[in-house]
Parts: structure tokens; sequence; C-alpha cells
């Protein structure tokens, strides 16, 4: 490959390309992966607490709380809490496996992986420390390892 200042451009712009297309991806996946990773532990927590209360509390608890909300049946509160439960420990269940199912986890840090890689590539090339043909087959590298963004892409 011929080592002129307009085929350094043409990588150079390539790889300013994949860094733009790599920053959207981490854009839209970052908040979908905070607000399942949130869900999970939100949900598993409040389930949890929701299961708690009768079970430190006794009958005690489930008393105050079918006071204090002025209803008639007692079990009405062991089933509206054991409900909440199953809902809130389902959805953080779903939550959780849906962001494993994805290896969202593992995406997201091969496109911040690749942006540090190509951020160091790009700076070599911009200063001259590299050889065209050896930046091309590093560039090739980097961006292999998140091929999975061209897949989506596709779709």
């Amino acid at each position: 490959m011929e080592d002129s200042p307009e085929t350094r451009q043409r990588l150079s712009d390539r790889i300013d390309q994949k860094q733009q297309d790599i920053r959207s991806y981490l854009g839209r996946q970052l908040p979908r992966r905070h607000k399942l990773t949130e869900f999970s532990v939100v949900g598993s927590v409040l389930a949890a607490m929701f299961t708690a209360g009768p079970a430190f509390g006794g009958t005690g608890f489930t008393a105050a709380v079918q006071d204090t909300l002025s209803l008639g049946d007692p079990s009405v509160v062991w089933r509206v809490l054991c409900l909440g439960a199953v809902i809130l420990s389902v959805g953080a269940g779903l939550a959780t496996n849906f962001a494993n199912s994805q290896a969202l986890a593992e995406k997201v840090s091969a496109a911040e992986t690749a942006i540090a890689q190509l951020e160091g590539l790009q700076l070599s090339l911009g200063f001259g420390h590299i050889a065209i043909d050896e930046a091309a087959m590093l560039y090739k590298q980097y961006v292999s390892h998140v091929a999975f963004m061209d897949v989506a892409r596709a779709r």
C-alpha cells in the first residue's frame, strides 16, 4: 500500500467514521444497559422487602398494614405482598436475562476498548509513527472486535 499523505488521510477519515459509529452505538446501548441493571437491582430489592415485612413481623405486621389500609380481610395483605414480590422478582429476572442473553455488557466493553485502540492508532498515524500497512492491519484487527455493530445495523 502506498504510504502517501492522501492514503494516510483516507485511513484517518475511516478511523474517525468508525469512532463516530462506535460512539453512536454506545450512546444507544449504555442507557439501555443502565436501565436493565437498575430495574434488576431495584426489582430484586423491592421483592425482598415485600416478603421481609411478613417474614420478620409476622401477623403483627400484617395486622398493622390491614388496619392502616382499612382492609377487611388480613389475607388481602399477604396476597398483595406476595403478588407484588412475584411480579418484581420475575421482572428483575427478565431484565437480568435480557441483558445477559444479548451479551450487552461484553459488547459495551468491546466498543469502549475499540474506541481507545482506534484513538491510539489515530495518534500514531497522525504523527507518522506507524507505517500505513501496519496501521491498516491494526485498524482491521480493532474493528473486528466490534463486528456485531455491523450485523445489528444490517437488520
